[in-house]
């Protein structure tokens, strides 16, 4: 059984990071994760350089999802779906991907294509009907992946909407629900209350329009899916151009080698050792 599955249904609560490919994903497995979230928003700042705003495909995700699960295998990967890419024959789609991919779960959002991140302004969210026909062709061909509603109908109706949203997806059978871009603690707990969800997604984004919360406070309130999409991606751009920046105007890093990893430990967690013994073993 899909070990996400079974650690929700069990009680538990989960965060997940957010992870754009293989290496990021293990640094998060590294540091005590079981879950990653393979992020649209980071998949496509990172392979493409353009925002979240629509440009990632179907096949560019699942490929990128190929590749992390294959480079870690006993990570539980959720992967994000965006739209789905069409009408409810392409989710099944969709699906069947995902799933061949190895993916643990999936996230599909209500949002007019091309969407935009969930806390940029100008979204718009297609009928809530169309919507649901797509979540109950997931949940219908789906074989253990966790499937996971996404509404983005806050900002672009209203919080009611986007709660009637969330009510309407739990009678498709999904497994989750994510009610997007929740601005108070007094909203979220209004979401707690009203949508009855299995479990209930908060989205922790750095700086963005909901409340950053911990995984306790955000347990507390009824929420156990807790996806952290962007600390990875903006720490490593941070760290990155602080770097360049030094070596630009300085030339080398040689007095600041502590921004660093060594050699010898890059070479330990992209898995060396295990290779070179397997090089040896076959000469």
């Amino acid at each position: 059984m899909n070990d996400l599955r079974t650690r929700l249904a069990n009680g538990g609560s989960v965060l997940m990071p957010g992870s754009w490919d293989a290496l990021s994903s293990r640094l998060a497995a590294d540091a005590g994760f079981s879950t990653v979230f393979l992020s649209g928003y980071c998949v496509s700042g990172t392979q493409l350089g353009l925002p979240d705003y629509g440009f990632l495909t179907q096949t560019e995700m699942v490929d990128q999802a190929r590749r992390v699960t294959a480079a870690n295998p006993g990570l539980n990967v959720v992967v994000d779906g965006d739209t789905g890419y069409g009408n409810p024959l392409n989710v099944i789609r969709t699906v069947e991907l995902w799933e061949q991919a190895g993916a643990a779960g999936v996230f599909l959002e209500d949002q007019v294509w091309p969407k935009r991140c969930g806390h940029m302004a100008g979204k718009q969210v297609v009928p809530a009907d169309e919507w649901l026909a797509k979540l109950r062709a997931a949940v219908d061909h789906r074989g253990d992946l966790l499937v996971c509603a996404r509404t983005d109908a806050r900002a672009a109706n209203g919080l009611d909407d986007a709660i009637e949203r969330g009510k309407a997806a739990v009678d498709t059978g999904v497994d989750a629900v994510f009610v997007e871009a929740p601005e108070t603690i007094e909203e979220m707990e209004r979401i707690a209350a009203e949508v009855p969800a299995p479990v209930l997604v908060a989205n922790m984004v750095e700086a963005g329009r909901t409340p950053l919360l911990t995984p306790d406070e955000l347990t507390d309130l009824g929420f156990r899916l807790v996806v952290s999409p962007l600390t990875s991606l903006f720490s490593m751009v941070k760290a990155i151009r602080g770097s360049l920046e030094i070596l630009a105007s300085a030339g080398s890093l040689r007095d600041d080698l502590d921004r660093l990893v060594s050699f010898d430990d890059f070479t330990e967690i992209v898995g060396l050792p295990d290779i070179a013994a397997t090089d040896e073993r076959y000469r």
